[in-house]
């Protein structure tokens, strides 16, 4: 009996001494694995569908993309036509030509799990090719002595100038909200720089589809957009998860040196 009841406390003894060796784990790991859509996404910008609504002198129609390539990166375009008649005080004329932009969108928002929505800084390569209509224009007359109300008519007979194309740069700032599952609604602000532009020497492209309203000496426009979207689901990718920072070591404390006092 003695021999049996030594065995069994020297057992316990061992076995708590296991256990002191093996640490508790407060923080536990996540080891839920999360997952993001990943897909094309296709719509339209809802501006224009309202312009060519509520407007006679203005048609046109853009479809917008874009593929998610990871976490933050997107492949984006644009491609559209435009046709745009706008009254000057000397001329009237009519633009009429299609575009297509090329580029990249950057999400700088991170979202919570689940979600999908961007605050995006993006840039594009556009192409358009189009054409002028000049429907009729006035002479400008200084001196207005014999018609002081109008100025003096030109022409009434519609000139055409075909064959003209323009290229340039953009730079996006935006954002897209997801409403339900999978269809977003966006909205950007575009600046370009005008780094081709074609034209007459009767007429100067005073309009370019997809860049907006040419100025004079000046090659920057500013355009926008206001998209309803919609993502078709092709797979699911984890997340990359962060490197977390390896915590410093603290060496040990050295002791105190002794006050031996005063020294002479």
């Amino acid at each position: 009996m003695l021999r049996y009841f030594t065995s069994l406390s020297l057992l316990m003894f061992l076995f708590a001494g296991w256990a002191q060796e093996e640490t508790i784990d407060l923080q536990p790991k996540d080891t839920v694995v999360h997952k993001q859509t990943y897909g094309l996404r296709v719509g339209v910008d809802l501006s224009r569908i309202i312009l060519t609504q509520t407007s006679d002198d203005y048609k046109g129609l853009e479809i917008v993309a874009d593929y998610r390539l990871n976490q933050k990166l997107y492949i984006a375009g644009e491609i559209g036509t435009e046709d745009k008649t706008t009254q000057e005080d000397l001329y009237n004329f009519t633009t009429s030509g299609s575009y297509i932009k090329l580029g990249i969108d950057y999400n700088t928002y991170e979202n919570w799990y689940g979600m999908n929505n961007s605050i995006f800084i993006g840039g594009r390569f556009a192409l358009s090719s189009f054409s002028q209509t000049l429907n009729n224009f006035d002479y400008y007359d200084t001196s207005r002595y014999w018609n002081p109300d109008a100025f003096p008519n030109g022409s009434s007979e519609a000139q055409e100038f075909d064959g003209l194309n323009a290229s340039w740069l953009e730079f996006i700032f935006g954002l897209k909200a997801e409403l339900f599952t999978n269809l977003y609604l966006g909205g950007s602000l575009r600046i370009a720089f005008l780094t081709n532009n074609k034209e007459s020497e009767d007429f100067p492209n005073l309009f370019i589809p997809g860049f907006n309203k040419v100025t004079d000496d000046s090659k920057f426009g500013i355009g926008y957009n206001y998209s309803i979207t919609y993502m078709i689901p092709l797979y699911k990718k984890a997340n990359k998860r962060k490197k977390e920072k390896p915590e410093l070591e603290q060496g040990p404390e050295r002791p105190e040196k002794p006050n031996d006092g005063p020294r002479n």
